[in-house]
């Protein structure tokens, strides 16, 4: 297998951001909501505004996942007031792992998530937490495997359609 390059994102990069989103996001959800609701959320989600505000956030990185020369997934993490919820200046919200359906299954999650965890003890975090749909079993279990443990839930809207995402957090070792 080729080697897999992980690289930060740019502003310069939004258009292939705004494509690896909607079509990540789609094809993981597509059966669970309304084609209204999906195109709703898809057009706001990762609309070029927003992705262009989340791309200034000083609070907030993306990274790509290369692979020939291909975008295959991406990881967005959230520190201190860009995190969607608990807003702790302790923690690191991993708002987003996605990798494209062909690709699954080749370790790119985890090797997002790896790089995610190596941030977060860098920056001597306390720990990492997330949100994950109750219904998406595979990434449950991914996160359960590497130690998450939930801690509470939320509703998580996509278009008009409330869903319940679990919350998870996993403590780091401390220094």
């Amino acid at each position: 297998m080729e080697e897999l390059i992980i690289n930060k994102v740019q502003l310069n990069d939004i258009s292939q951001l705004q494509e690896i989103g909607r079509q990540t996001f789609y094809s993981t959800f597509v059966d669970t909501c309304s084609a209204e609701d999906m195109t709703q959320y898809l057009e706001e989600g990762f609309s070029m505004e927003k992705l262009t505000a989340e791309l200034n956030d000083q609070n907030s990185e993306i990274y790509f996942a290369v692979l020939g020369g291909n975008v295959v997934g991406y990881l967005k993490l959230n520190f201190g007031r860009s995190q969607t919820e608990l807003q702790d200046n302790q923690a690191m919200e991993i708002e987003r792992i996605y990798v494209l359906e062909a690709f699954q299954g080749k370790k790119i999650g985890l090797a997002l998530y790896n790089m995610a965890l190596q941030i977060a003890i860098e920056r001597a975090m306390q720990y990492i937490w997330l949100g994950v749909w109750e219904n998406n079993m595979k990434a449950l279990s991914f996160y359960q495997k590497q130690g998450f443990i939930k801690f509470d839930q939320h509703i998580f809207k996509v278009g008009n359609d409330e869903q319940i995402d679990l919350l998870m957090k996993l403590e780091l070792p401390k220094n």
